[in-house]
Protein backbone atom coordinates (compact mmCIF):
# COMPACT_ATOMS: atom_id res chain seq x y z
CA UNK A 1 0.00 0.00 0.00
CA UNK A 2 1.29 3.53 -0.78
CA UNK A 3 2.52 5.64 2.10
CA UNK A 4 -0.84 7.38 2.57
CA UNK A 5 -4.20 6.06 1.41
CA UNK A 6 -7.28 7.94 2.54
CA UNK A 7 -10.21 5.81 3.64
CA UNK A 8 -13.57 6.16 1.90
CA UNK A 9 -17.06 5.83 3.33
CA UNK A 10 -18.43 2.45 2.22
CA UNK A 11 -21.71 2.53 4.18
CA UNK A 12 -23.81 5.19 5.91
CA UNK A 13 -26.13 4.29 8.77
CA UNK A 14 -28.86 6.29 10.48
CA UNK A 15 -29.46 5.56 14.15
CA UNK A 16 -32.83 4.06 15.06
CA UNK A 17 -34.95 4.98 18.08
CA UNK A 18 -34.85 2.25 20.73
CA UNK A 19 -35.44 1.64 24.43
CA UNK A 20 -33.33 -0.32 26.92
CA UNK A 21 -33.00 -0.83 30.65
CA UNK A 22 -36.00 0.51 32.54
CA UNK A 23 -37.43 2.47 29.63
CA UNK A 24 -34.37 4.56 28.78
CA UNK A 25 -34.88 6.13 25.37
CA UNK A 26 -31.85 5.98 23.12
CA UNK A 27 -30.65 5.87 19.54
CA UNK A 28 -29.11 2.60 18.34
CA UNK A 29 -26.48 3.57 15.79
CA UNK A 30 -25.68 -0.04 14.94
CA UNK A 31 -26.10 -3.43 16.56
CA UNK A 32 -27.76 -6.76 15.99
CA UNK A 33 -27.82 -8.16 12.46
CA UNK A 34 -24.66 -8.35 10.35
CA UNK A 35 -22.46 -7.34 13.26
CA UNK A 36 -19.42 -8.76 11.45
CA UNK A 37 -19.28 -5.56 9.35
CA UNK A 38 -18.07 -3.71 12.45
CA UNK A 39 -15.85 -6.47 13.89
CA UNK A 40 -14.65 -6.25 16.68
CA UNK A 41 -17.45 -3.87 17.66
CA UNK A 42 -20.94 -5.15 18.39
CA UNK A 43 -23.09 -2.12 19.13
CA UNK A 44 -23.07 1.66 19.52
CA UNK A 45 -25.85 3.49 21.35
CA UNK A 46 -26.30 7.22 21.87
CA UNK A 47 -28.46 8.40 24.73
CA UNK A 48 -29.41 12.01 25.32
CA UNK A 49 -32.39 13.91 26.62
CA UNK A 50 -33.41 16.96 28.66
CA UNK A 51 -36.50 15.08 29.83
CA UNK A 52 -35.83 13.01 32.94
CA UNK A 53 -38.66 10.66 32.00
CA UNK A 54 -36.48 9.46 29.12
CA UNK A 55 -33.63 8.30 31.36
CA UNK A 56 -34.53 8.30 35.06
CA UNK A 57 -35.32 4.54 35.09
CA UNK A 58 -31.69 3.81 34.23
CA UNK A 59 -30.30 0.34 33.76
CA UNK A 60 -31.09 -1.80 36.82
CA UNK A 61 -29.06 -4.89 37.69
CA UNK A 62 -28.40 -7.08 34.64
CA UNK A 63 -25.78 -9.62 33.46
CA UNK A 64 -23.15 -9.67 30.70
CA UNK A 65 -20.74 -12.30 29.38
CA UNK A 66 -18.22 -12.47 26.55
CA UNK A 67 -17.47 -8.84 25.65
CA UNK A 68 -16.64 -5.35 26.96
CA UNK A 69 -18.86 -2.31 27.48
CA UNK A 70 -17.56 1.24 27.20
CA UNK A 71 -19.70 4.08 28.53
CA UNK A 72 -18.59 7.62 27.65
CA UNK A 73 -20.47 10.43 29.35
CA UNK A 74 -20.87 13.88 27.77
CA UNK A 75 -23.38 15.35 30.21
CA UNK A 76 -25.03 14.15 33.40
CA UNK A 77 -24.10 11.69 36.15
CA UNK A 78 -24.48 7.89 36.22
CA UNK A 79 -23.54 5.46 38.99
CA UNK A 80 -22.08 2.02 38.20
CA UNK A 81 -22.31 -0.78 40.78
CA UNK A 82 -21.46 -4.45 40.23
CA UNK A 83 -21.36 -7.80 42.02
CA UNK A 84 -17.61 -7.41 42.69
CA UNK A 85 -18.25 -4.37 44.88
CA UNK A 86 -17.10 -1.77 42.36
CA UNK A 87 -18.76 1.63 42.47
CA UNK A 88 -17.99 4.34 39.96
CA UNK A 89 -19.65 7.70 39.40
CA UNK A 90 -19.57 8.67 35.74
CA UNK A 91 -19.52 12.43 35.27
CA UNK A 92 -19.12 14.62 32.15
CA UNK A 93 -16.09 13.57 30.12
CA UNK A 94 -15.61 10.36 32.13
CA UNK A 95 -15.36 6.80 30.84
CA UNK A 96 -16.30 3.40 32.27
CA UNK A 97 -14.53 0.45 30.60
CA UNK A 98 -15.97 -2.83 31.83
CA UNK A 99 -14.74 -6.26 30.79
CA UNK A 100 -17.58 -8.70 31.39
CA UNK A 101 -15.43 -11.75 30.67
CA UNK A 102 -17.00 -14.90 32.11
CA UNK A 103 -19.68 -12.87 33.82
CA UNK A 104 -20.62 -9.67 35.58
CA UNK A 105 -23.86 -8.40 37.05
CA UNK A 106 -24.06 -4.61 37.27
CA UNK A 107 -26.34 -1.61 37.21
CA UNK A 108 -26.00 1.89 35.78
CA UNK A 109 -28.35 4.35 37.43
CA UNK A 110 -28.77 8.11 36.86
CA UNK A 111 -27.77 10.32 39.77
CA UNK A 112 -30.10 13.14 38.77
CA UNK A 113 -33.82 13.58 38.28
CA UNK A 114 -33.67 16.66 36.06
CA UNK A 115 -31.37 18.25 33.51
CA UNK A 116 -29.48 16.90 30.54
CA UNK A 117 -28.20 13.31 30.33
CA UNK A 118 -26.06 12.50 27.31
CA UNK A 119 -23.46 9.94 26.27
CA UNK A 120 -22.60 6.78 24.39
CA UNK A 121 -22.22 3.08 25.05
CA UNK A 122 -20.00 0.95 22.83
CA UNK A 123 -19.80 -2.85 22.96
CA UNK A 124 -16.42 -4.40 22.08
CA UNK A 125 -16.22 -8.12 21.41
CA UNK A 126 -13.64 -10.36 23.07
CA UNK A 127 -11.75 -13.13 21.26
CA UNK A 128 -12.81 -16.67 22.14
CA UNK A 129 -9.65 -17.20 24.20
CA UNK A 130 -10.57 -14.24 26.45
CA UNK A 131 -14.33 -14.58 26.78
CA UNK A 132 -14.10 -16.53 30.03
CA UNK A 133 -11.47 -14.35 31.72
CA UNK A 134 -12.32 -12.86 35.13
CA UNK A 135 -14.48 -9.74 34.98
CA UNK A 136 -12.82 -6.36 35.55
CA UNK A 137 -13.76 -2.70 35.67
CA UNK A 138 -11.98 0.61 35.06
CA UNK A 139 -13.43 3.96 36.08
CA UNK A 140 -11.74 6.89 34.33
CA UNK A 141 -12.55 10.50 35.29
CA UNK A 142 -12.44 13.15 32.58
CA UNK A 143 -8.96 14.19 33.76
CA UNK A 144 -7.61 10.72 32.84
CA UNK A 145 -8.56 11.07 29.18
CA UNK A 146 -5.67 12.27 27.00
CA UNK A 147 -6.40 15.65 25.41
CA UNK A 148 -4.57 17.31 22.54
CA UNK A 149 -5.14 20.73 21.00
CA UNK A 150 -4.91 20.44 17.23
CA UNK A 151 -2.81 22.91 15.19
CA UNK A 152 -5.90 24.28 13.47
CA UNK A 153 -7.78 24.99 16.70
CA UNK A 154 -9.84 21.91 17.52
CA UNK A 155 -9.47 19.42 20.34
CA UNK A 156 -8.88 15.68 20.32
CA UNK A 157 -9.80 13.46 23.28
CA UNK A 158 -8.05 10.07 23.15
CA UNK A 159 -9.87 7.46 25.24
CA UNK A 160 -8.21 4.30 23.95
CA UNK A 161 -5.27 3.39 21.75
CA UNK A 162 -2.29 5.27 20.37
CA UNK A 163 -2.11 8.05 17.80
CA UNK A 164 0.87 9.61 16.04
CA UNK A 165 0.36 13.38 15.99
CA UNK A 166 2.55 16.30 15.00
CA UNK A 167 3.81 16.56 18.58
CA UNK A 168 4.68 12.86 18.79
CA UNK A 169 2.98 9.66 19.90
CA UNK A 170 0.03 10.14 22.23
CA UNK A 171 -1.52 7.31 24.24
CA UNK A 172 -4.98 7.03 25.73
CA UNK A 173 -5.56 5.59 29.21
CA UNK A 174 -6.84 2.30 27.72
CA UNK A 175 -4.18 0.24 25.95
CA UNK A 176 -2.81 -3.28 25.56
CA UNK A 177 -6.03 -4.99 24.49
CA UNK A 178 -6.03 -7.69 21.83
CA UNK A 179 -8.66 -5.86 19.77
CA UNK A 180 -6.39 -2.77 19.70
CA UNK A 181 -9.29 -0.32 20.13
CA UNK A 182 -8.81 3.28 19.05
CA UNK A 183 -11.48 5.60 20.45
CA UNK A 184 -11.38 9.35 19.80
CA UNK A 185 -13.75 12.23 20.47
CA UNK A 186 -13.00 15.09 18.06
CA UNK A 187 -14.21 18.65 18.60
CA UNK A 188 -13.53 20.62 15.42
CA UNK A 189 -13.82 24.36 14.80
CA UNK A 190 -15.56 25.67 11.65
CA UNK A 191 -13.90 24.57 8.39
CA UNK A 192 -11.08 22.79 10.25
CA UNK A 193 -9.35 20.00 8.32
CA UNK A 194 -7.57 17.14 10.06
CA UNK A 195 -5.69 14.09 8.86
CA UNK A 196 -5.21 11.20 11.25
CA UNK A 197 -3.23 7.98 10.76
CA UNK A 198 -5.21 4.81 11.42
CA UNK A 199 -3.45 1.49 10.89
CA UNK A 200 -4.53 -0.38 7.78
CA UNK A 201 -5.31 -3.56 9.75
CA UNK A 202 -8.05 -1.88 11.81
CA UNK A 203 -11.72 -1.59 10.92
CA UNK A 204 -12.80 2.04 11.35
CA UNK A 205 -15.92 4.20 11.53
CA UNK A 206 -16.96 7.79 12.22
CA UNK A 207 -20.08 8.92 14.07
CA UNK A 208 -21.02 12.60 13.83
CA UNK A 209 -23.06 13.76 16.81
CA UNK A 210 -22.99 17.52 16.20
CA UNK A 211 -22.47 19.61 13.08
CA UNK A 212 -21.31 18.24 9.76
CA UNK A 213 -18.12 16.91 8.22
CA UNK A 214 -16.84 15.95 4.79
CA UNK A 215 -14.63 12.87 4.54
CA UNK A 216 -11.95 13.23 1.87
CA UNK A 217 -11.49 9.67 0.66
CA UNK A 218 -9.26 8.17 -1.98
CA UNK A 219 -12.15 7.74 -4.43
CA UNK A 220 -14.74 10.29 -3.30
CA UNK A 221 -15.72 12.98 -0.84
CA UNK A 222 -18.58 12.07 1.46
CA UNK A 223 -20.61 14.47 3.63
CA UNK A 224 -21.80 13.20 7.00
CA UNK A 225 -24.23 15.15 9.15
CA UNK A 226 -25.26 14.83 12.77
CA UNK A 227 -26.79 11.45 13.56
CA UNK A 228 -25.01 9.61 10.76
CA UNK A 229 -22.36 6.90 11.02
CA UNK A 230 -19.90 6.29 8.22
CA UNK A 231 -18.34 2.83 8.03
CA UNK A 232 -14.96 3.23 6.36
CA UNK A 233 -13.12 1.13 3.83
CA UNK A 234 -9.45 0.23 3.64
CA UNK A 235 -6.61 2.71 3.98
CA UNK A 236 -4.21 4.06 6.55
CA UNK A 237 -5.36 7.66 6.91
CA UNK A 238 -8.59 9.47 7.67
CA UNK A 239 -8.87 12.96 6.20
CA UNK A 240 -11.88 15.10 7.02
CA UNK A 241 -13.00 18.68 7.32
CA UNK A 242 -15.68 20.27 9.49
CA UNK A 243 -18.59 22.30 8.18
CA UNK A 244 -19.15 26.01 8.68
CA UNK A 245 -20.50 25.45 12.20
CA UNK A 246 -17.79 23.01 13.29
CA UNK A 247 -18.40 19.40 14.28
CA UNK A 248 -18.15 16.89 17.09
CA UNK A 249 -17.65 13.25 16.22
CA UNK A 250 -16.36 9.89 17.39
CA UNK A 251 -13.64 7.98 15.54
CA UNK A 252 -13.69 4.31 16.51
CA UNK A 253 -11.38 1.63 15.14
CA UNK A 254 -10.29 -1.87 16.14
CA UNK A 255 -8.66 -5.09 15.02
CA UNK A 256 -11.23 -7.54 13.63
CA UNK A 257 -11.40 -10.95 15.30
CA UNK A 258 -12.80 -12.90 12.36
CA UNK A 259 -14.66 -15.28 14.69
CA UNK A 260 -18.31 -16.39 14.76
CA UNK A 261 -20.60 -14.00 16.63
CA UNK A 262 -23.55 -15.53 18.45
CA UNK A 263 -25.51 -13.09 20.58
CA UNK A 264 -28.47 -13.54 22.86
CA UNK A 265 -29.28 -10.28 24.65
CA UNK A 266 -26.44 -9.50 27.07
CA UNK A 267 -24.40 -12.59 26.19
CA UNK A 268 -22.04 -12.72 23.20
CA UNK A 269 -20.23 -15.99 22.50
CA UNK A 270 -18.99 -18.05 19.54
CA UNK A 271 -21.60 -20.81 19.48
CA UNK A 272 -25.20 -21.51 20.41
CA UNK A 273 -23.99 -24.10 22.94
CA UNK A 274 -21.95 -21.44 24.75
CA UNK A 275 -25.00 -19.14 24.84
CA UNK A 276 -27.10 -21.93 26.34
CA UNK A 277 -24.39 -22.49 28.97
CA UNK A 278 -24.41 -18.78 29.81
CA UNK A 279 -28.18 -18.89 30.28
CA UNK A 280 -27.89 -21.94 32.56
CA UNK A 281 -25.09 -20.31 34.54
CA UNK A 282 -27.14 -17.15 35.02
CA UNK A 283 -30.25 -19.09 35.99
CA UNK A 284 -28.29 -21.19 38.51
CA UNK A 285 -26.37 -18.25 39.97
CA UNK A 286 -22.98 -19.29 38.56
CA UNK A 287 -22.49 -16.66 35.84
CA UNK A 288 -20.75 -14.15 38.08
CA UNK A 289 -18.85 -16.75 40.08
Amino acid sequence: MPASVNRDVVEVLVGQAASDGDGVKLKRIFGGSRAERFDPFLMLDEFGSDDAADYVGGFPSHPHRGFETVTYMLEGRMLHEDHMGNRGLLEPGGVQWMTAGKGIIHSEMPQQDSGRMRGFQLWVNLPSAEKMQPASYQDLPSSAVTEQTLPSGGTLRLIAGELELAGGLRKGPINGKSTEPLYLDLHLVPDERVELPVSVHLNAMLYVYEGQIVLHGREQTSPLGAGLLGRLGSGNRIALSAGKNGARLLLIAGKPLGEPIVQYGPFVMNSREEIEQALRDYRDGRLAG
